[in-house]
């Protein structure tokens, strides 16, 4: 399959056209004009060096909030309150921990500057949302990502204290079922987030269901 290069125009090719990867095409910008065209089609981007590349992997990984995995320990966690949890309320910290923080399976991150940026301006906008997790009045743990509809995009998660991150993707996945969230995008495979319960679909369904959850 070739990859696209795209030019101001905010258009994106069609997915099915992507590589095996499900690298789709490079360019563009981060204007929340194209992002959000890009979530509705199942598109997100990811940075490698300083090139802008756009991916809609097949299969997808995503989980149905009521399909969600508790683990005993977990559910012992969340019933003592171990963490203070809270939403929207440190989106620019979150960002900035997910973009900074050492993690063992990855050298460098895809969020650079110009993308933690960009999301910042989301959230100004209402489109992008963090939810946290703190102890003792620190930040621990958290994890930020779009929503549009019914659907709920994940974008990355970071954890300074064991479990951290857990507590707060239960904690959120539970008030995102009380908004009647019908999906969450958790775009490729991690075994972290398989133990609770995120599983592979078929692009197509994926796709239909974002035209289904999504309002035009």
């Amino acid at each position: 399959m070739p990859l696209f290069a795209l030019s101001n125009e905010l258009i994106f090719p069609p997915v099915h056209l992507a590589e095996p990867d499900g690298l789709l095409a490079v360019g563009g910008d981060l204007s929340p004009e194209r992002l959000l065209l890009a979530y509705r089609k199942g598109i997100f981007p990811w940075y490698e060096g300083e090139h802008i590349l756009w991916w809609s992997p097949a299969p997808r990984f995503i989980l149905f909030p009521d399909e969600l995995k508790v683990s005993k320990s977990m559910q012992q966690l969340i019933k003592k309150n171990a963490f203070t949890f809270t939403i929207n309320k440190a989106f620019s910290e979150v960002i900035n921990n997910c973009k900074t923080i050492a993690r063992h399976d990855q050298e460098s991150t895809w969020i650079t500057d110009e993308v933690k940026k960009a999301y910042i301006h989301l959230h100004e906008l209402g489109h992008a949302h963090s939810a946290e997790v703190w102890f003792n009045n620190e930040l621990v743990g958290g994890l930020y990502g779009i929503r549009l509809g019914k659907v709920f995009f994940g974008e990355s998660m970071f954890s300074k204290k064991s479990n951290a991150s857990k507590y707060a993707f239960i904690k959120y996945v539970h008030a995102l079922t009380l908004e009647d969230v019908k999906i969450i995008d958790c775009q490729v495979y991690t075994e972290h987030l398989e133990s609770l319960g995120a599983r592979m679909r078929e692009r197509e369904d994926f796709i239909e269901m974002l035209k289904k959850f999504i309002p035009e």
